[in-house]
């Protein structure tokens, strides 16, 4: 189907005989075209919402920590850049980490993240985190059982310092099937504009699998708690999790339920 902006999407939406001569013309799907208009219109309301709930953040000083973890090609990366699209940029970063330098490796694990951890107003938004540590870094042997150990033991007591100090930390997991990671990594090498992103361990996450689950569930087991529980997030459809996701961080941060949360999202606490 053809791309359109809201705008156009809109016009198109309330005009049938748009509709109709498209869909003659073969350049759109009728019922794809509709679903795409009521996605682009739900989208852009929640992120309308967020950036006011944004100004008041702003305005309270309050710091947000968002935490975006999740197996290869779940959708962190899109995620992220469809919720900060109409944030005000000043007070909102995404951290994306490379590997640890020789030096950074020597110090404490938490420290070259606490660096990056949100001043009073700012949202920060972690596309993956320190949690690299309690599943890609023992599913590929990157550290031993003991650091394993040292960080389960340490990471809940230290958001839990920060939540008292007033930080608050919003955990999101996104889950996908194997079915829909394999045709994404496979999607990923055809298209040249999408090669980028596929890494020399994107290549073992199937092959890993089993690992990775039992990786996986030991964080979500062991690593929510009360005040920072982990949310997981099925994101087999892109769309609907992504609104998903806005709700979620809409809901958390206004302290009201003013979404309903739909059946693809789990609470770990």
């Amino acid at each position: 189907m053809a791309e359109f902006d809201l705008e156009d999407l809109k016009e198109i939406y309330n005009n049938p005989e748009i509709i109709d001569y498209l869909v003659a013309k073969d350049i759109i799907k009728k019922d794809k075209f509709i679903d795409q208009y009521k996605y682009e219109e739900e989208l852009y309301s929640l992120q309308k919402e967020l950036s006011e709930i944004q100004q008041q953040l702003i305005s309270s000083g309050q710091k947000v920590l968002l935490i975006f973890e999740g197996r290869d090609a779940a959708g962190k990366g899109g995620s992220i850049e469809r919720i900060t699209q109409y944030l005000n940029p000043k007070k909102a970063r995404v951290v994306s980490l490379a590997k640890p330098r020789e030096d950074e490796a020597q110090q404490w694990y938490f420290q070259r993240y606490i660096a990056h951890l949100p001043q009073e107003g700012e949202l920060v938004f972690f596309d993956r985190s320190y949690y690299n540590r309690a599943v890609v870094e023992p599913v590929f042997e990157f550290c031993t059982a003991k650091q394993y150990k040292s960080f389960i033991k340490q990471v809940v007591d230290l958001e839990n310092i920060w939540h008292t100090e007033g930080m608050i930390v919003i955990k999101l997991f996104l889950s996908i099937s194997k079915k829909e990671q394999e045709e994404r990594l496979e999607s990923r090498k055809q298209e040249v504009l999408k090669q980028w992103k596929v890494g020399s361990l994107d290549q073992q996450a199937q092959e890993k699998w089993p690992v990775y689950s039992k990786y996986i569930k030991a964080m979500l087991g062991k690593t929510a708690s009360k005040n920072n529980p982990w949310i997981e997030i099925i994101t087999d459809d892109k769309k609907i999790a992504r609104l998903a996701i806005l709700k979620v961080i809409i809901n958390r941060l206004s302290e009201k339920d003013q979404h309903k949360i739909p059946e693809i999202v789990k609470m770990h606490s």
